[in-house]
């Protein structure tokens, strides 16, 4: 159980780390879009190969997946629609904090589901799957890095922001201990809707907010370099 907490955490700890490169390094608009781009591309490689594809394999064709992927993607665009409601309609500050918060909300909605997981591999194999644990820990990386950047340039205090991706990566460390001890005996269809939820809670961030983000500031080359993570997070797939 212990381990399972463990490595949970570890999953959620680039986000502290991305959070203090964020305060420590200046970052230009530009380096922000383009690792928005890298981790865009890490992201949708976890949804096909990490996600989509283990829920395929795990609901033996019972619905699971639609009815996953469809709350997932309801669920980050109606909590994305109350942001926006709410978000002080003036400059451009407003923007950066509506696309910060935007960001962390798919975190958070990607990162819960995820670490479930984390903690069902340490359940079935007795240790933690290290291809998964490195592209959920890549993946979570630029993301922070994105949204702190974000949140810094609406006016956000920078070390309230680093305390509060320390408390999503404990959070994260409990999900995945959750996931130990709730997802023993939860049947296929549950893991399935679990993995596909996340996936889709992804997928409609990518849609409206990571890569939109990424092309505004990193330009054309923030195609490419969403191809990059995509590979680099396909090799760390394969190996497992």
């Amino acid at each position: 159980m212990r381990e399972a907490f463990l490595w949970g955490f570890v999953g959620g700890s680039s986000l502290v780390i991305g959070g203090v490169i964020a305060r420590r390094v200046s970052l230009t608009a530009r380096h922000v879009g383009l690792i928005m781009a890298f981790g865009a591309g890490v992201l949708i490689s976890a949804v096909a190969y990490e996600l989509v594809q283990e829920a395929f394999e795990t609901s033996a064709g019972d619905g699971g997946i639609a009815l996953g992927l469809l709350a997932g993607s309801a669920l980050f665009f109606g909590a994305e629609v109350l942001i926006e409601r709410r978000a002080v309609r003036r400059s451009a500050e407003a923007g950066s904090a509506q696309a910060g918060r935007a960001l962390v909300l798919g975190i958070i909605l990607d990162g819960v589901p995820e670490s479930l997981v984390l903690g069902l591999t340490v359940l079935e194999a007795g240790t933690v799957s290290i291809a998964f644990l490195v592209a959920v820990f890549v993946a979570n990386l630029p993301e922070a890095i994105a949204a702190t950047a974000a949140l810094e340039r609406a006016g956000r205090d920078p070390r309230r922001i680093v305390r509060f991706w320390i408390l999503v990566a404990l959070g994260f460390g409990l999900c995945s201990l959750l996931g130990y001890v709730a997802l023993d005996a939860a049947s296929p269809r549950t893991i399935a809707i679990v993995l596909a939820f996340a996936g889709g809670a992804v997928l409609t961030m990518l849609a409206n907010t990571m890569m939109p983000e990424a092309l505004h500031h990193g330009g054309k080359l923030a195609g490419f370099i969403t191809t990059v993570g995509f590979a680099v997070a396909f090799g760390i797939s394969a190996l497992q």
